[in-house]
């Protein structure tokens, strides 16, 4: 185990954003890691905890499984991205009311194991699921579950112990975009939510601070709250949403529509460390709802990139 001043992890709260935006971000801070790594003068590697609210996403992982072109134009018809991405597993999705953490850590400043890793992230959500009152639990599949329903899922990427991807914790999303999949590859399996095991409205922000002092006593590490510079992030928009396809049923459920945004699914700390994202996320929130769809914060545009490459060399592994 590395020393307490090897394992601070700076927290950034990116809100909502598309995944492409979001993986070109974690790379950034892979790339970082790798090229100090590689003796690369005046590179450092920092510990990372990202977190994020994706717009709908359906994404697939490097496990044994072909997803044909009518499956994706399928899924594509209700509304959500598809996306074949470098993380292990299958497929699953990724959206609004999920809270999803991308730790991007280099393993040699706490243990060099991914099966360790793994491991640290279950209990991680294990904890935060026992902040709310709620028992959760490991079983022979990756992730974590309550009783036989699965309410959070993993998916990681590792290139030379430095980690990508994350984890998603269900917590208001609208259940009814898992219909669609199997998710994770697990026939019949029955998702669940925050919300849902407690009878009552659990969203984002909600779950943030439990999950984030979790996160810090699980891994012994300490927090630090970072705010990006506008070199570091293309854009943070949240789009306007695309309608369900006609081609789809009237008979096949169909995901809320998500028209009406609104200021809860910002991503806003609770309690007090949302001074330290405030400041960040301030011009999105003086936003009103109406025209939270066309809103930006001034960074340079990019073209966001249409497939998930491995752009950074070295021994690789996916998992789940």
């Amino acid at each position: 185990m590395s020393s307490v001043a090897n394992r601070v992890v700076s927290v950034v709260n990116l809100g909502r954003m598309g995944f492409m935006a979001a993986y070109d971000v974690q790379m950034r801070y892979v790339r970082n890691h790798l090229e100090e790594m590689a003796g690369k003068p005046h590179v450092h590697g920092e510990n990372m905890l990202l977190l994020v609210e994706h717009t709908p996403v359906y994404t697939t992982g490097t496990r044994d499984k072909v997803y044909s072109a009518d499956y994706e134009k399928m899924l594509k018809k209700t509304g959500a991205e598809f996306l074949r991405t470098n993380r292990g597993g299958l497929v699953t999705f990724h959206g609004p009311g999920q809270l999803v953490a991308y730790p991007i850590l280099n393993l040699h400043h706490f243990k060099p194991s991914m099966k360790w890793y793994v491991c640290q992230l279950e209990e991680t959500l294990i904890g935060t699921l026992r902040r709310f009152g709620i028992t959760g639990r490991r079983t022979d599949q990756t992730g974590v579950w309550v009783d036989h329903r699965k309410i959070a899922s993993i998916g990681l990427h590792g290139t030379r112990f430095v980690t990508s991807h994350g984890v998603a914790l269900n917590t208001d999303v609208d259940l009814s975009w898992f219909s669609y999949i199997e998710a994770c590859g697990l026939p019949g399996v029955e998702m669940t939510s925050l919300s849902k095991e407690l009878d009552r409205n659990v969203p984002y922000q909600d779950a943030v601070k439990p999950f984030l002092r979790t996160f810090q006593e699980v891994f012994d590490c300490e927090l630090e709250y970072k705010m990006l510079e506008e070199k570091e992030l293309k854009s943070v928009s949240v789009p306007a949403p695309e309608h369900r396809g006609p081609e789809l049923s009237a008979a096949t459920p169909t995901p809320t529509d998500l028209k009406e945004v609104g200021l809860r699914h910002m991503s806003t700390l609770a309690g007090a460390q949302a001074s330290f994202f405030l400041p960040f996320f301030k011009p999105l929130l003086s936003s009103s709802p109406s025209s939270l769809s066309k809103t930006e914060l001034s960074v340079p545009k990019e073209k966001e990139p249409k497939k998930i490459d491995d752009v950074v060399p070295g021994k690789e592994r996916a998992m789940w």
